[in-house]
């Protein structure tokens, strides 16, 4: 079927349906624009949330992905961001291929539009001109004819009457003739025109009109097979990457099932096993003697205790600082479950009251002794450098750590220092491309820094030696800090460990309620810490705002307050500073204008 013939009198509606079809072209174009939209702004929100469950570098969570089910989730991060780039693709894909493509279309649509239209009109106006011509042919033609009618009547009147003259007989005659004459020749002229306008007529509708009609219909046919196939590559679009889509489907499936809770067993056991060994039995305590109390080696009471006698009255430990607890409390009174006969010349303390054995096991068993537990409180928490405050097994983690991150730090220096060496061998054969001299302080500096991480490295070998149990001397630093355990025997040891709690840095600490209710003997242990000389100032500092010292280790200060210095940052972020005699502790260095003095011992130029 064909427009030409079937709607050759409907040029009108056939001008609006095909304004309608482009009005239809350009709405799919809308519709997918928005389709891409949506799927660039789904895309970005899968990456924001990908990004935003992503470990942070150099934080505690990135720690906690060794574990298999956090390794999981991770890979189900990547490929969601692996998934999110596919939706990326379609929405790229979609404009590339439907928008851009159908928009040029339309426009080039529009034209042909345009054009078929203005050459229907131009027939049309030609027709409707050409019909308006023989129309005026005719109407004269048919005045003509009436003029010669009337004239001819006027003759044949004239020549009837007698009355009129031959001369009037013969004018009318010939105005008949003239008018007789004008008819013949309108005649002809419309008979020319309406042959034309018929020949013209046929031409436009059956030859014209058609063949613009089935132009625009060809038109218009291109316009719907072009948006199906536009549809089509919807379609295609979205199918092309759903492969791609179940790869990273597969990938989150395959990361679920690599999850294995045994592998995530032994890694909790490899992260906070202490080493120590669980307590032991508590021997009986034979209360029948009434005078001396037998203590047992898994008792709590300190043996030294047996014959010692009270702190020396000149001793510093009434205004030094207790080492175990708080920096601003004051040390814990002796303690009451001590027989007065242990102390054969000090004063006489109260008579107590024997407990029975179930409240000296439950007390056993639920006080945390501090010190047995705190080893040291440098830093709020930080631990000494040979990691001395973690349990056995922690500790022999944390020094084969550091000696093996010391090793990467000397193998990079000496591939530094090779990379120089040969750079200084061509400067040497080819002079003319630098000087040789000036590589030799490199060298120098490099061997300085390989020096001192060797050393560096030998001490932590040292130590982790130690603690592996290869060497059978020990530092003084580490006797002193396992001191508190040679006066203790190993069940009331054991027992410390279990009830120890683990600070996020791996440090111990206690809990405060506990605090008040732990009662600590004053032993020999105490008056070594109490004649410690105190540390010396090195420069002073003002505060710049108020902290609030609530851990342990800390101190509080107000704003604009002047302190002492007596221990400088060392890169982890606090600074050690003294109020008083009895008031030290740490603070954050960002919280402290510090002046450190030059002349001071240890001291640093502060930056």
């Amino acid at each position: 079927m064909s427009w030409g013939t079937e709607l050759w009198d409907q040029f009108d509606n056939l001008e609006k349906h095909t304004q309608w079809g482009i009005d239809v072209l350009e709405k799919y174009i809308k519709f997918v624009k928005e389709r891409t939209e949506i799927e660039i702004s789904y895309a970005k929100q899968l990456r924001n949330l990908s990004k935003k469950y992503q470990p942070k570098k150099n934080s505690k969570e990135e720690e906690e992905y060794k574990y298999t089910s956090c390794k999981a989730f991770l890979a189900t991060l990547n490929e969601m961001n692996d998934y999110a780039g596919q939706h990326e693709v379609i929405s790229e894909n979609m404009t590339s291929q439907i928008t851009a493509e159908l928009a040029r279309f339309v426009q080039e649509l529009k034209q042909e539009r345009k054009s078929h239209f203005h050459d229907g009109r131009k027939a049309q106006q030609y027709i409707e001109t050409f019909w308006k011509q023989l129309e005026a042919s005719k109407r004269r033609f048919e005045r003509d004819c009436k003029e010669a009618d009337r004239a001819q009547q006027y003759f044949e009147k004239m020549d009837a009457d007698i009355n009129v003259t031959k001369a009037d007989v013969e004018k009318a005659r010939q105005q008949a003739q003239i008018r007789h004459q004008m008819a013949e020749d309108s005649k002809a002229e419309y008979s020319s025109i309406l042959q034309k306008f018929n020949h013209d007529q046929r031409e436009h509708y059956h030859t014209h009109i058609p063949n613009i009609f089935q132009k625009i219909q060809e038109m218009e046919e291109r316009r719907i097979v072009r948006i199906g196939e536009c549809m089509k590559t919807y379609a295609e679009v979205d199918r092309q990457v759903i492969p791609i889509i179940g790869k990273c489907l597969d990938g989150i499936t395959k990361a679920a099932e690599s999850i294995d809770q045994k592998n995530d067993s032994l890694l909790v056991i490899e992260a906070f096993k202490s080493g120590f060994e669980p307590p032991g039995d508590i021997d009986f305590e034979d209360f029948t003697q009434p005078m001396k109390r037998t203590v047992s080696e898994s008792s709590l009471s300190n043996s030294r205790w047996d014959g010692k006698s009270e702190p020396k009255p000149g001793s510093k430990s009434k205004g030094k600082l207790w080492p175990f607890i708080k920096k601003n409390k004051p040390p814990p009174p002796p303690p009451a479950s001590a027989s007065p006969s242990a102390v054969p010349n000090g004063p006489q303390s109260p008579k107590q009251q024997k407990e029975p054995l179930s409240h000296r096991f439950n007390e056993f068993m639920t006080s945390k002794p501090k010190i047995h537990c705190f080893r040291s409180l440098k830093r709020g928490g930080g631990g000494p450098e040979d990691f001395s405050n973690l349990p056995p097994e922690q500790r022999r983690k944390k020094l084969q750590q550091k000696v093996d991150e010391l090793n990467k730090e000397i193998q990079k220096e000496m591939d530094q220092r090779d990379a120089l060496t040969k750079m200084k061998d061509v400067y040497i054969k080819n002079p003319q491309m630098g000087d040789a001299a000036s590589v030799d302080h490199k060298l120098a500096e490099l061997g300085q820094n390989m020096e001192k991480l060797r050393l560096e490295a030998q001490k932590f070998e040292g130590w982790l030696a130690e603690v592996e149990g290869r060497l059978p001397v020990r530092t003084e630093q580490s006797r002193r800090q396992s001191g508190m355990y040679d006066t203790q025997n190993t069940s009331g040891l054991n027992n410390c460990a279990q009830d120890r709690e683990s600070s996020p840095d791996g440090s111990y600490t206690e809990e405060p309620s506990q605090e008040s209710e732990m009662k600590v003997p004053v032993t020999e242990f105490d008056d070594e810490f109490d004649d410690e000389e105190p540390l010396p100032t090195i420069g002073t500092c003002k505060a710049l705002y108020t902290f609030e010292g609530q851990n342990e280790g800390t101190i509080s200060v107000m704003e604009g307050e002047m302190l002492y210095v007596i221990e400088e940052d060392k890169g982890d972020g606090w600074t050690r500073i003294r109020r008083n005699e009895d008031e030290e502790g740490y603070v954050p260095t960002s919280y402290v204008e510090v002046y450190l003095d030059k002349n001071a011992k240890g001291a640093m130029t502060y930056i």
